[in-house]
């Protein structure tokens, strides 16, 4: 796909069947509090700050943002062959949220940027192995492992990218 996605291919999840429990947490993912639309929106944001700031932060904001969207596109799918609207909204204790760019938090100074960036590559790490820990689905299971190492290789391109920028400027 690209540098910033680990080079092995995704599962298939053409043969999954309606559960909407693990629709409605794939819902999450897509565009709950901390989701594959939150991350698409925040690095597309931040690719357009950065153009003149900092032109190679801008082309890795942007192309973790294209995985990012990759990523977004299989949950939604993931959604609608689970039996849920993939809509950008979440599902939580029976209440639907619509997904809202003030889920982010917007940093212009680039070192908070990229702790930002690393926090939410962390939380979604996160939330994904618990989801693993509590679904008895292989399929899902399979294709949350296959992203978790996407975010993984976000979290050491933003955390190698910091170390440089630190010591170049003694922050």
């Amino acid at each position: 796909m690209s540098k910033y996605a680990v080079d092995f291919p995704y599962p298939s999840i053409d043969d999954l069947d309606v559960n909407m429990n693990y629709g409605q947490m794939m819902l999450s993912n897509l565009s709950g509090l901390h989701s594959e639309m939150n991350a698409v929106a925040l690095y597309f944001y931040n690719s357009i700050i950065l153009k003149k700031v900092d032109p190679q932060l801008m082309k890795i904001m942007a192309g973790i943002a294209e995985v990012e969207m990759h990523h977004l596109k299989i949950f939604a799918e993931m959604c609608f062959l689970l039996g849920v609207d993939p809509r950008l909204w979440d599902c939580q204790n029976d209440y639907l949220e619509y997904w809202s760019p003030g889920f982010n938090i917007y940093p212009r100074q680039i070192h908070t940027m990229l702790e930002n960036a690393i926090i939410q590559e962390q939380n979604t790490i996160s939330i994904y192995f618990h989801q693993i820990e509590v679904i008895d689905e292989p399929i899902i299971c399979d294709m949350l492992n296959r992203i978790i190492l996407d975010e993984q290789l976000h979290v050491q391109i933003f955390q190698d990218y910091l170390n440089d920028y630190l010591e170049k400027t003694d922050l």
